[in-house]
This record gives C-alpha cells, sequence and structure tokens, in this order.
C-alpha cells in the first residue's frame, strides 16, 4: 500500500520509535486504484479505513489486540467512526480532526466570498449530477485562496503545501477534488460516534484552526468514554508546522502508553 504525505510524515516518526505502520491512500485517489479519479466518498473511505484494520490483523507478527487508528483533518473525523465500530482496537489518534461539518459549514461559508460560493456549490450539484450518467468528475482544488472555488478557504487552508510536502518530494500529488464534496460535508458528523468508542482515545488539536476548528472536537471527545486532549499552538496544519515536536511526543506517549512496544507478549 501506498501513502498519502500527511500520513508520510508522522509514519516516519513512529517506525522510529517501534511501532510498526501500515499507511495507504483511498480508493480513488495518490497511488491507490480506483476510477473515477478524485472522488471522495465518505463511507467508502471509512470502509479503507476497515479494511486496512483487517488487512493489519493477518499481518506476520502483528497482535490483533495492539493495533491503534491515526488520522488527520477529514480522516481524523474518519477516526471517531472506525474506532466505534472496532472495540478491539487498543487505542486512536484523531488528529484536528473533522468532527461535526454542520457546526464549521457557518464558518466555511464565511471564509469564501459569495461569488466563490456560488461557483462552487453550482460546480458541486454538475458534478454530482454528472456522476449520475457517467460524466467524468467536475474537479476543484482542495484549498484556495478567498474568492477562488475550492473546496477549502479558511485562512489557514494554504499552510498544506509547506506542511504536508515541505521537500516537494511528491511531485504527483493532485490537490483536487471532485466538486460534489461541497455537498456532502455540512451533514458530517462523525463526533456523534464519540460514545460508542470503548478503546483509549487521543485528540489532538491546535488552539489557532480555522479549517477544522478545536471546539466541536473537544466537546466530541469529552463523549468518548476514555479519552485524553491536548492542545496545541497553531493552525490546522500546525502539527506538521511549528508544533511538530509536540504533536510527535504527545502521540508516542498515548502510544507507548497503550500498546508498548517494548513488551513482546
Amino acid at each position: 500500500m501506498t501513502k498519502e504525505p500527511a500520513s508520510d510524515l508522522f509514519a516516519a516518526r513512529f517506525n522510529d520509535a517501534g511501532f510498526a505502520v501500515l499507511a495507504f491512500d483511498h480508493r480513488r485517489c495518490g497511488e491507490s486504484g480506483g476510477a473515477p479519479r478524485q472522488i471522495v466518498r465518505l463511507d467508502e473511505q471509512v470502509a479503507d479505513r476497515h479494511a486496512a484494520i483487517e488487512c493489519a490483523t493477518g499481518l506476520p507478527d502483528v497482535d490483533p489486540d495492539r493495533i491503534s487508528v491515526w488520522g488527520f483533518s477529514l480522516v481524523g473525523g474518519h477516526v471517531f467512526r472506525v474506532a466505534a465500530d472496532h472495540p478491539r482496537l487498543a487505542c486512536a489518534i484523531a488528529q484536528t480532526p473533522v468532527v461535526d461539518g454542520r457546526a464549521l459549514a457557518p464558518h466555511a461559508l464565511r471564509s469564501i466570498t459569495r461569488l466563490s460560493a456560488l461557483r462552487l456549490f453550482g460546480r458541486g450539484v454538475a458534478d454530482a449530477l454528472g456522476g449520475l450518467v457517467g460524466r467524468p468528475p467536475l474537479l476543484v482544488p482542495t484549498a484556495g485562496p478567498r474568492g477562488v472555488a475550492a473546496s477549502l478557504t479558511t485562512p489557514d487552508a494554504m499552510d498544506g503545501d509547506r506542511a504536508l510536502d515541505p521537500d516537494r518530494r511528491h511531485t504527483n500529488w493532485e490537490q483536487t477534488v471532485a466538486a460534489r464534496i461541497a455537498l456532502q460535508i455540512g451533514g458530517y458528523r462523525p463526533g456523534r460516534h464519540a460514545s460508542r468508542i470503548r478503546c483509549p482515545l487521543l485528540v489532538v488539536v491546535c488552539d489557532q484552526d480555522q479549517s477544522a476548528l478545536p471546539g466541536p472536537a473537544i466537546r466530541a471527545a469529552r463523549n468518548a468514554p476514555q479519552s485524553e486532549a491536548v492542545h496545541l499552538t497553531g493552525r490546522h496544519h500546525a502539527p506538521f508546522l511549528e508544533s511538530h515536536e509536540q504533536a510527535v511526543a504527545a502521540e508516542i506517549s498515548f502510544l507507548e502508553k497503550h500498546l508498548d512496544p517494548l513488551d513482546p507478549r
């Protein structure tokens, strides 16, 4: 399996700490298969996470009772759903997660001009309808400055390049998405699954996050029976930038506590 830039940065540090890491691209994205390309279907991505757990469970020298899941941003929200459905997980980490699209939507709309919002949602409707009759997806940038019809135009959206691919190693990284995602995200509320999570959950938030917002994540975490929250200084991508060392230290400490890589069992 392949890995996207976001997971690449943390996977290396987790490996250095003695943990085996399975990182992958979701279907239709990156180097994984699936067509049409660049379509984000939230249920499919959650299913991919379930499949990754099943894959890890069957690998040699892997203890199925010592598996954790990790996710960032939108995929951090997926962690809530996946952990709720896998009571056997040893622990889970959600880093600056999108947990409540309904709470996020008004903030996101304030970050986009009226004209660009009309263009984005019009393109989203056209993309969704076109998909029903087999037309290629209509793509928009995953992030853009205010005034651009992009999936995300919050003040920290443009930090992604320098955060996730600082060395420009991922030259084929396609930073577009099918416009129909604009019609989905407002109704995506994975934080509602928090009360069903039975494994220890670490939620990492950035106090100046303008893309996922820290408040909804903290409120969702409180509903998980065994949750911890770590506050970092900075915006949405701070765990990859100025707060990287603090984020890594907190997450590795959490994994060591609940996975204990030195315990041979």
